[in-house]
């Protein structure tokens, strides 16, 4: 990414460490972000409505209002992504993060280079390459009542529009458009997120969770995304709602 495509990325960061903040902020401007704090979630949450950002940094332990609260009612509206911090490393934590709508999560103390890298990769992953190329195959699919735009990057169930988060969407499209084929979880953390798998099979049973809670009548309902026990998951090509 070049300094002019920096510039026009605005990151959000949401924190009441009002010196690791100042430090966080500080290492993003030096790579060309434009890049503003906030020390609360409501204050948070005015500063997306006033402007928009394409990455929001956000602290699970805030006052007053968690950063779950948060996440939650920023899912109710925007679908840009989000790297959560938090002290405790806990698998329930980042499991309720995960479910809630978070993209990615960093444990405190981390290091520079690390935190940097995990930006970059949300950052190119949901902001240039959806920009330049939002999908390589751009054809509607319509199944059973769900529709799903690739280049528009929207789905609906019976003409009611669904709000996904970036990641939910790369994993419905991808189901969606390989029916009857089954993934395991580490096929399909290769390639939505593609990378090597460094996740727990946990959180990407939490994704699924929470991609069937917003596209199924019923949350125990498959109609559209199948459980192989034992092997992984797969779109139903008989789906029907």
């Amino acid at each position: 990414m070049n300094e002019e495509e920096k510039m026009r990325e605005r990151i959000l960061i949401i924190d009441d460490d009002v010196e690791l903040c100042s430090l966080l902020l500080r290492c993003l401007e030096r790579e060309g972000y434009e890049v503003c704090a906030a020390h609360t979630g409501a204050a948070g949450l005015n500063r997306l409505d006033e402007k928009e950002a394409v990455l929001v940094i956000l602290d699970v332990m805030l006052p007053e209002m968690s950063g779950f609260a948060v996440l939650s009612e920023l899912r109710k509206t925007k679908s840009i992504p989000v790297l959560m911090l938090t002290a405790r490393d806990s698998e329930k934590d980042k499991v309720q993060g995960l479910k809630t709508g978070a993209d990615d999560y960093l444990t405190k103390p981390f290091s520079i280079n690390e935190f940097m890298a995990r930006v970059e990769s949300l950052i190119r992953r949901f902001t240039v390459l959806n920009r330049e190329n939002p999908c390589k195959e751009k054809s509607l699919i319509f199944k059973g009542g769900l529709l799903i735009n690739p280049v528009e990057r929207s789905v609906s169930v019976q003409e009611k529009e669904i709000e996904l988060t970036n990641k939910e969407f790369d994993l419905l499209y991808f189901l969606a458009k390989n029916p009857g084929q089954v993934f395991t979880k580490k096929q399909l953390y290769t390639q939505i997120w593609q990378e090597d798998y460094a996740f727990d099979d946990g959180n990407m049973m939490a994704y699924i969770s929470k991609l069937r809670r917003k596209i199924e009548k019923k949350e125990k309902e498959t109609a559209y995304i199948q459980t192989i026990w034992g092997v992984g998951y797969r779109f139903n090509k008989g789906a029907v709602l």
